[in-house]
């Protein structure tokens, strides 16, 4: 790394520790949906078990957010690195090469689209990744780094990390649109600030990405910021550059995954609304699948750089 170069010192504050000096009141949920398709129970059948919506997980991820909403000032900004646009990182000092042949960090990390981070202590050789998505809150300057806060990690370390990698959100995000994918369930379900009370909007089911190398990838946990969005997001046939197809109403919130429509196959050229595949088993490529209408409600009410994204086990 060159030493002139600009770089930013993170302090990662784990999940719902995050700003406990602010606390805020226990989360008021009510449903009051504005999409009312496919819409599921709270509990309802799959195969022969029942599978549900985590409320308590829910809670705190929605809690997690009113305390960020409670420390809204200052400047905020969105870790990027898609197709390592920006550089694939260096090894971690510990590393291992996962199932995909991929180098990854000792938290499973690939380092492939991902941001490295450092410690004070050693600027050569990043101590582990970042997702590309990840959110983070600028606090200040000092020398040649800026202080900031990296959303939802699992400790409490200062890190630093290249300003290149670093997305300025530039008005000041509310934080008043959720959207919550629940891998061990599939299914997704939103919510919308609305005075002190969060209204659950959509309760729907989801196909999340598969664990099947060398091609599909999980979908990946954590708390991401929904960075872009496309009508018609076009994807490759397997292990080509072919263009098979499109998937509708794409919104994108980590590396290659967005939160799209059920994929339409070429020369098919109609959207589908519906798949009897939604919420049964993990099959895509580290995508969350649904209904189409389903993904542009999203599409439509859920703003880029101000709406969160989490994905729960």
């Amino acid at each position: 790394m060159k030493a002139k170069s600009l770089i930013v010192a993170l302090a990662l504050i784990a999940g719902v520790c995050l700003l406990q000096a602010n606390p805020v009141e226990e989360v008021k949920l009510e449903k009051d949906l504005t999409y009312n398709e496919h819409t599921l129970a709270d509990t309802y059948p799959y195969k022969n078990g029942t599978r549900e919506f985590q409320w308590d997980k829910i809670k705190e991820k929605l809690t997690q957010t009113d305390r960020m909403r409670a420390e809204n000032q200052g400047t905020w900004g969105v870790l990027q690195n898609k197709s390592n646009v920006h550089g694939r990182p260096a090894a971690t000092k510990e590393h291992n090469i996962n199932e995909y042949h991929i180098t990854t960090d000792k938290y499973d990390v690939e380092s492939s689209q991902a941001i490295p981070l450092y410690l004070a202590s050693d600027i050569n050789t990043p101590e582990r990744y970042a997702y590309d998505g990840s959110l983070i809150k600028i606090s200040g300057t000092q020398d040649q780094y800026t202080i900031a806060k990296v959303i939802g990690m699992e400790e409490d370390t200062e890190y630093l990390i290249p300003t290149k990698y670093i997305h300025l959100i530039t008005s000041t995000p509310q934080f008043q649109q959720v959207v919550v994918v629940d891998r061990e369930n599939q299914n997704i379900s939103t919510y919308e600030k609305v005075g002190d009370t969060w209204k659950v909007r959509s309760m729907n089911p989801c196909t999340t990405g598969a664990h099947n190398p060398p091609l599909q990838k999980p979908t990946p946990l954590g708390v991401f910021v929904l960075q872009m969005k496309e009508e018609k997001m076009p994807y490759y046939e397997d292990g080509t550059t072919n263009i098979a197809g499109y998937a509708p109403w794409a919104n994108r919130f980590c590396e290659g995954a967005y939160i799209h429509g059920v994929p339409v196959n070429l020369p098919h050229k109609d959207i589908i609304e519906f798949s009897p595949t939604l919420g049964t088993i993990p099959r895509s490529h580290m995508c969350v699948r649904n209904a189409a209408s389903h993904s542009k409600f999203i599409y439509d009410n859920f703003p880029v750089d101000e709406s969160l994204i989490y994905v729960i086990e």
